[in-house]
């Protein structure tokens, strides 16, 4: 996975947390009365769903990229299936001196 990928899960699972927090922090002062409570509520409520819906289109665009990548990877396969042993057996091969060093 790349730096990017792991940093676009970091902040999905950090954006989903804010949301978390700011909706329990919503419930939690629902019986708060007052016009500036009503405004200041409705407000996060329209900016959460906001978000949510930002967050879905980011998951859906990051999934669609995977498979994107993935169907590459399985058509370089298909096309040149002993470059792909290559590949394999020499990653295989840093690996296994790499675990055997320790």
């Amino acid at each position: 996975m790349s730096d990017d990928a792991v940093n676009k899960a970091r902040i999905e699972q950090d954006l989903k947390a804010v949301i978390a927090d700011a909706e329990e922090l919503l419930h939690a002062t629902a019986t708060q009365a007052g016009d500036q409570f009503t405004a200041l509520r409705e407000r996060i409520q329209d900016t959460l769903y906001r978000a949510k819906v930002k967050l879905a289109q980011a998951e859906g665009a990051v999934i669609d990229g995977t498979k994107e990548v993935a169907r590459a990877a399985d058509d370089y396969v298909h096309d040149h299936p002993w470059r792909a042993v290559g590949i394999a057996a020499g990653v295989g091969l840093v690996i296994g001196l790499l675990i055997g060093r320790r």
